[in-house]
């Protein structure tokens, strides 16, 4: 089983979305200064530590991803920071910096690879970040902010949150090209009653609207690695492939808690080194190892349920049950539009916001680069779609190759068309993170358990409906060839999907069946870490000193249609409140 799945993620790739913007309220009229990478910090091999072995640190963040790096820039600008990364450089990685080869970097499973794959206990493939820059390097580019409302239940101050999110977009933002298919659902969204059309903005905001891309007018993607530059080249040190296996505490008699003082970490040869904090009392080490990543962290450095820390024969820090729980992720369900011409490719450019809790985008072409997977549909592949109708133990990679190669007869009509895709704000439905065994590079196992909750079920039937209406509209039956009505474009979806859950023969006769069959992911997932189980109002962790968690892990709702753009600004703001409190508002940032 554990080969199948490891050949599934191998073909595995995704075609989805990710781009914020600002109303044109917000960045208009105001001349932005061009943000360069001249104070880009070196970016060095773990294996150069040795060197610099009698250095200790202010802070040391372990995470070089979507929060860690702005997060580092900004304590760097008045701190000694070490960021940790386990992943390599995207600078230089046709896969990531190019939309066109978005697919590519996502279908790539070399141990060094940027995506790391993993498949939920639920049956449905997932991936997790594996570079500097972290989700900002492989997801769709889509950026689009949090609500007020997400912001005053998580107990943020505005004014700061209203100042961090500018930060993010003057350097990394930029408004999209808005691409034929996108403008086919935007038209479509509204004229099915998902309206206002609000334009372009990076507000949340019900209705339609056009949000900010993390890709230029060339298709390059820009992403939280390039936020570094905005710190002290002189107080920032970043190393990369640097797997940190755990934390170091500091548990003599006498402490009324543990401190942690360091971390341990191996290079890209393997080889064991130990980084230092400095004996400043104000000194910490920031997790920001994303939702699967922290969490498994601190169970591997004895924080977490007793029980399980003893099965795996790791000293007990602290007990803690509720490390690794309250997992979830936003379930998603994709609908196949074929269409009477190629559509261009594009990413999540367009976003329908309901009163219902459901958000309506969309996808479409795949990569036309020299480089590309041709006739893929992407996230929905038939690959690994075709896969989910043959018991567990019976998928192999034989069975995969022939499909495959069987596939290349279709004709090219099987792959015209694009995705309308819905998804589920803030899923009722939870689960839970529980470690396989003490090798940090592993994957725990990882349970979401989608739709458990009926009112999830609910909303994705729904969502459903919702592209139903968007179908029948002026605008799609232009683009879309007789006869493909909703019945025909359910048992095309069913077969193009992308998930290991066995199909019942009633999948399109019931909505609710056909949501529970073909949910895949939009990688939103999140929690294991939580504010006031696992960590403090500022996220701390709660029962040591010296350690906070700063991620989507200490999430119990995902921001926004799209997290990138409120995990980014969290970096920032964190940075700026542990400043402030070292060194009072008037700190400079």
């Amino acid at each position: 089983m554990a080969s199948s799945i490891g050949v599934i993620s191998m073909l595995f790739f995704k075609v989805v979305v990710c781009l914020c913007f600002f109303r044109l309220s917000q960045g208009k009229g105001t001349a932005k200064q061009p943000f360069t990478l001249r104070n880009l910090p070196p970016l060095e091999k773990a294996s150069s530590f040795p060197a610099m072995r009698h250095t200790t640190y202010d802070y040391i963040v372990v995470g070089g991803g979507t929060a860690g790096c702005p997060l580092a820039a900004t304590l760097s600008l008045k701190y000694k920071v070490l960021v940790l990364e386990r992943g390599g450089s995207p600078y230089g990685n046709r896969n990531i910096s190019y939309m066109e080869n978005f697919h590519i970097g996502l279908s790539n499973t070399a141990p060094d690879s940027s995506s790391q794959a993993f498949v939920s206990t639920d049956g449905v493939i997932n991936a997790r970040a594996r570079v500097l820059g972290g989700g900002t390097c492989i997801n769709a580019g889509f950026y689009s902010r949090a609500s007020s409302s997400f912001v005053q239940d998580v107990g943020w101050e505005a004014d700061l949150v209203n100042e961090s999110y500018p930060w993010v977009e003057d350097k990394v933002v930029q408004w999209p090209k808005i691409a034929p298919w996108q403008a086919a659902l935007r038209d479509g969204l509204v004229e099915a009653g998902v309206s206002p059309f609000n334009g372009y903005t990076y507000d949340h905001v019900s209705g339609t609207k056009v949000g900010g891309t993390i890709f230029d007018a060339n298709g390059h993607r820009h992403t939280a690695a390039d936020l570094l530059a905005a710190g002290d080249p002189n107080n920032l040190r970043v190393l990369l492939h640097a797997s940190v296996h755990k934390i170091v505490f500091n548990s003599r008699q006498g402490r009324l808690k543990p401190r942690a003082v360091g971390v341990q970490f191996a290079d890209e040869n393997g080889r064991l080194h130990q980084a230092l904090l400095n004996n400043n009392k104000d000194s910490e080490i920031i997790i920001s190892s994303g939702a699967i990543g922290s969490p498994q962290l601190l169970l591997l450095s004895g924080i977490g349920p007793k029980n399980d820390l003893k099965k795996h024969n790791i000293p007990v820090v602290l007990h803690n049950k509720f490390v690794g729980k309250g997992m979830a992720d936003n379930p998603m369900n994709s609908i196949f539009i074929p269409t009477k011409s190629p559509p261009r490719q594009s990413l999540i450019e367009t976003v329908g916001i309901t009163e219902a809790g459901v958000f309506i985008e969309a996808s479409s072409g795949f990569g036309q680069s020299p480089d590309s997977i041709q006739c893929h549909h992407g996230i929905m592949s038939a690959e690994i779609g075709q896969l989910s109708t043959v018991p567990p133990k019976q998928r192999s990679l034989e069975l995969a190759k022939m499909y495959a190669h069987n596939k290349l007869n279709l004709p090219k009509e099987v792959f015209q068309g694009g995705f309308i895709l819905e998804k589920i704000d803030g899923p009722l439905s939870t689960g839970h993170l529980l470690l396989i065994d003490t090798d940090v590079k592993n994957n725990p196992a990882v349970t979401f358990n989608y739709f458990s909750h009926p009112q999830d079920l609910s909303r994705c039937v729904y969502g459903i409906k919702t592209i139903e209406k968007i179908l029948k509209t002026n605008r799609f039956a232009q683009l879309s060839p007789d006869g493909a009505g909703m019945e025909r474009v359910l048992n095309m979806s069913v077969r193009a999907n992308v998930n290991l859950i066995p199909k019942h023969a009633n999948t399109t006769e019931s909505l609710e069946q056909f949501c529970k069959d073909t949910v895949i992911t939009i990688w939103h997932y999140h929690g294991g870490c939580h504010v006031g189980k696992v960590v403090d109002q500022q996220h701390r962790v709660l029962g040591v000193s010296g350690l906070r968690v700063v991620d989507g892990s200490t999430f119990s709702k995902s921001p926004g249609t799209n997290p990138q753009a409120t995990v980014m600004m969290m970096g920032r703001y964190f940075g700026v409140k542990i400043l402030r409190g070292r060194l009072g508002q008037a700190c400079g940032v």
